[in-house]
């Protein structure tokens, strides 16, 4: 029997833990049959809305080795980002949570980076690509195949012990490993997160429609945010928690150990009138290196005036 695929397993998920990653499961690379039409379907019904990208490389999409050759394994990771110190409830405007710190993009790439490192360093020749929400792969559906979570009726992946406030990232690589199984689906009768979407943007039990969503209106929407749902934003200008924030898994998220995550005391110290008279100087000073540079100075103006008007 070979025992070199458990050995290198049990490296990497060892190795996965020491960098700081929550947990680490591991899939077989191959085409992901059951998500395929759910993927066609969504993507027909225009639920990707401006998001064009979404529809970008559908075979790369569902199909691993496309995107590195010889591809054997998908090792799929989670991220905790859930802050110790969050915006008041009653907070004025609001940002998801995930992007309180730095960039998590630049964060965790540079985790992976000294991950293939590392294998390489161990194992030898290993070839593969790091992902971190910036290709064509479907980072959810491989980590529920791998066992990392389930997929929650609002479509994001949740755990047990730490609900659902994670980032996920993988690594696409051509040695074969010990491949973990799905974990069960938790979720039950509750409906929590459908009943509380103010955009009924879960239009059914474990589909979203990108298109209805605040974050999408926040951060991917380039055009003016439709009236009809300057009401329902809530005070969001960046992202939108509501969805995991009523979970109740999310009642066991402990808060993570990344120092580039937290929250700087500028952001929290914003008032009303700070973020409505907000400058571009000062945002750039305050969201130096954040997520919220994806909506750029121009796209958080549009998302609070939009929160203003009846």
């Amino acid at each position: 029997m070979n025992s070199q695929p458990a050995n290198h397993t049990k490296f990497i998920k060892e190795e996965a833990a020491r960098l700081g990653f929550y947990s680490c499961g591991i899939s077989k690379a191959g085409f992901l049959e059951e998500e395929a039409p759910l993927l066609e379907q969504w993507l027909s019904q225009n639920k990707h809305g401006e998001m064009g990208y979404m529809a970008n490389h559908f075979d790369m999409r569902l199909d691993p080795r496309k995107l590195v050759d010889g591809a054997k394994s998908v090792v799929s990771l989670l991220y905790n980002y859930f802050p110790e110190t969050t915006q008041p409830e009653e907070a004025d405007y609001k940002i998801s949570k995930y992007a309180y710190g730095r960039d998590y993009h630049k964060v965790i790439k540079a985790k992976l980076k000294e991950f293939m490192i590392s294998i390489q360093d161990e194992i030898g020749a290993v070839n593969g690509r790091a992902f971190v929400d910036s290709a064509p792969v479907m980072d959810k559906a491989w980590a529920k195949k791998s066992g990392l979570g389930w997929m929650g009726k609002n479509a994001n992946i949740i755990t047990k012990t730490q609900g659902s406030f994670f980032f996920i990232a993988e690594l696409i690589i051509d040695l074969e490993l010990e491949y973990d199984s799905p974990a069960k689906d938790y979720c039950g009768t509750c409906t929590k997160c459908i009943d509380a979407c103010p955009t009924d943007a879960i239009v059914q039990p474990y589909v979203v429609d990108g298109s209805k969503c605040i974050s999408y209106f926040t951060i991917e929407l380039k055009k003016e945010i439709p009236e009809e749902y300057h009401k329902k934003l809530g005070n969001w200008v960046f992202g939108c928690d509501i969805c995991q924030d009523v979970c109740p898994w999310n009642r066991f998220s402990k808060p993570n150990q990344e120092k580039d995550f937290l929250p700087s005391s500028e952001f929290l110290k914003l008032n009303k009138k700070d973020w409505e008279e907000i400058t571009e100087d000062i945002f750039n000073t305050v969201f130096e290196g954040s997520p919220l540079k994806r909506t750029g100075y121009a796209g958080l103006i549009r998302n609070v005036k939009s929160n203003n008007q009846e």
